[in-house]
């Protein structure tokens, strides 16, 4: 697995319009009032898979099917609602996670979800999970989450984010091969 470093603007009209798109994405997905450049962090892993992006999408792309791929969800219920709410189970019972769909994207291969409730110490989350093509017959799976961490709480929540990230990007690279 590997981090991906976004590449930084060259001028400083495109530092502006960078920040533009991100301010525009997260007043969109409600982080607009919240949180501000300054306290935002994230995470961001990826693995590179031995299998189509169609392939891959169809495994990790309906918003439940986390339960069937990440080796720590014992369990997954959806509310049937629009946009979806999910609640997540650890294996052992001990964790809940709930979480809201807040964006899907079928042909860009991507979703994005927040918390509702979750014991992470932050605030303010969105994940994305994304899958991209990356040669003939191979995908490139990208999980990034943007986040408010508790005050204190900085190496917690980046430690939490990166060992749940990592554990299922590492399941998926099983599951596929590389």
């Amino acid at each position: 697995m590997s981090c991906i470093a976004m590449p930084k603007p060259k001028s400083p009209l495109a530092t502006k319009v960078a920040a533009a798109a991100i301010l525009s994405i997260w007043s969109v997905v409600g982080l607009g009032h919240a949180i501000s450049p300054a306290s935002a962090a994230e995470v961001i892993r990826s693995a590179d898979v031995a299998a189509t992006p169609s392939a891959v999408w169809s495994t990790i792309g309906p918003f439940c099917a986390i339960k069937d791929w990440h080796p720590v969800v014992g369990a997954c219920t959806e509310d049937g609602k629009a946009p979806p709410t999910r609640t997540l189970v650890t294996k052992d019972g001990k964790v809940t996670f709930v979480e809201t769909q807040v964006a899907r994207n079928e042909a860009g291969r991507t979703y994005s979800y927040n918390f509702v409730s979750s014991p992470f110490p932050v605030t303010e989350y969105v994940g994305t999970i994304r899958v991209a093509e990356n040669g003939s017959g191979m995908s490139t799976i990208t999980w990034h989450g943007v986040y408010t961490p508790v005050s204190g709480k900085e190496k917690d929540a980046e430690a939490a984010f990166a060992g749940v990230y990592e554990a299922g990007l590492a399941a998926l690279k099983t599951r596929f091969g590389k």
